[in-house]
Formats: structure tokens, sequence, C-alpha cells
């Protein structure tokens, strides 16, 4: 029984991290950008958030129906600013670009947080738990789960089903056949962009609800959202959702055989995934009808 409460809490931990993959498997999946800055705006807008928390009292609800548009905002503005002045068939400069901006925010978020870790209350939920059988579930993480789920449908959706989805993976496949069209590529970035940003607001009230969070602490966030996008395959956002999944098991189940193991464990079964299977978990989206 002891495995299982393991794998149900990997699952749970994978539903925290998908808040973030799926946003890069949006950027780096589909549309090719390296976003080196992708767990920096995490913590940041986290960071905000306990802010926004301390100074008014505001709940971790309304302080995500304030982060949401906040995040879509700094996304459409940084992707304007930035990535669409520097990308192309290359993606060295995107990387370079955003990895300068990493390096920006994480001494901007020093200089104002200072490397102290903080947090953002969640009331009672963040300590509720309903019984499964002989098995506790956390409330707060079983909903961070369920977002999670719900984001990735509606993501996947929007790609598949939406002329913005099929704007975007045009311009994804050949950027100059796509502006030739008629598409407006710069404008299908920057709006791509902001949604991925704006997930990425959710994804810090749940982070700082369910765990502490620090300036720090962005390049983690970046590597499980890389992992998840690589090993769940290439412009598929289930794909991501399914590769954190296995992270997230694989940590929880590593730190179960002892402490220090969880996160080497779940380095280490990515690199499994992608020697068996470099194609990744999932089918891309990019091309598809």
């Amino acid at each position: 029984m002891n495995w299982v409460d393991a794998f149900i809490q990997g699952l749970l931990l994978g539903g925290l991290y998908a808040q973030y993959a799926i946003g890069m498997a949006l950027m780096f999946g589909v549309m090719r950008i390296v976003n080196i800055a992708h767990g920096d705006l995490v913590i940041l807008l986290g960071l905000i958030g306990i802010a926004i928390a301390a100074l008014t009292g505001a709940g971790s609800g309304l302080v995500a129906l304030l982060l949401v548009p906040l995040g879509a905002v700094i996304g459409w503005l940084l992707q304007r600013g930035i990535p669409n002045r520097v990308v192309g068939a290359d993606p060295l400069p995107s990387l370079i670009a955003t990895f300068g901006l990493s390096i920006a925010l994480q001494n901007l978020m020093l200089q104002i947080w200072s490397a102290d870790p903080r947090s953002m209350s969640a009331a009672s939920i963040g300590t509720m738990s309903v019984p499964v059988g002989p098995i506790y579930v956390g409330v707060l993480p079983a909903i961070i789960f369920v977002s999670a789920i719900i984001l990735t449908a509606g993501l996947h959706g929007l790609l598949r089903h939406s002329s913005f989805g099929r704007a975007l993976r045009a311009t994804a496949a050949d950027r100059e056949a796509a502006a030739l069209s008629g598409v407006d590529t710069k404008g299908a970035y920057a709006l791509a962009t902001a949604i991925a940003v704006a997930i990425l607001g959710l994804a810090a009230v749940f982070q700082a609800a369910r765990t502490s969070i620090a300036p720090a602490d962005g390049g983690s966030q970046l590597l499980f959202a890389f992992e998840a996008v690589i090993s769940g395959g290439m412009g598929s956002i289930w794909g991501a959702f399914f590769g954190v999944m296995v992270l997230g098991v694989a940590q929880v189940v590593g730190s179960r055989l002892d402490p220090g193991w969880g996160i080497l464990l779940g380095h280490v079964v990515f690199l499994v995934v992608l020697a068996m299977r470099p194609q990744g978990l999932g089918v891309s989206v990019r091309g598809a009808a």
C-alpha cells in the first residue's frame, strides 16, 4: 500500500509540474522558441502574488484572478519586445536573449525580495485531505491535478480546433510561407506567449500555496518543464502532461527509496525515456489538421 500511495502522490506532484510544463510545450514544443526565463517567470509571478496577498489580505483565489491576466500581459510584451525580434530558423538567438532575461529577472527578484523562501496561505484547504480507501489525498493537490487536466485539454483543443491554433502551427512549420498566406506571424507568437505565461500565473499561485518559493528556484522549474516536453514528445501537449506524470511518480518513488534519490531518479527516468523512445510519449500536434 505504501507504493500505491507513492504512485498517487507522484501523480499529484506531476499535476503541479504540469501547470508550467504545458506552457513550455506550447513555446518550445510547438513554437520552437527556447525560453530560458520560463521558470523565472513562474517565480516572479509567485512572488508578486505573495506580495499582493500580504498587502491586501486577498485569498489565493483572488490572487490567481489577478495573476492570470497579469501573466498574459507580461507574456505578450515579452514576446513583442524580445523573441519576436530574434526568432527565426536558428533557435540560438532566442536562447541567448531569454538567458539574459533570466539572469536579469533573478537579480531583480533578489533585489526586491532577497533570497529568503516565501509561501502563500491557502487557508484551511491547504491542510485538508480526503480518504480514498486507506489512502488520504490532499484537497489542494487534487485541485491542482484537476486544474492541470482541464488546462491541458483546453490548450490541446485550442491548438487542434481553432483558427489561432492552425495559424500558430503554420507559423511554426514555415514562418515565411505562413506570412505569405496572410498570417500575422508575430501576432500569433505574441498571443501564444501570452497564453503560456497566463498559465504560469495560475501555476505560480499553486506553487506558492503548496510549497515555498525563492528567487533562485526558477532553474529547477525550467528543467522539469524541459524534461516533460522532451520526454512527452515535441509539440505534444498531452505528451508533456504524461511526461510530468512520469517525472512526478519517479521523484516520489525515489524519495521513498532514499530521501536523496527523489530528484535524481526523475532525471534518470527522463534519460531512459529519451534513450528508448526519442520521439517521446505523445503525438505531435504540429501540422495536425
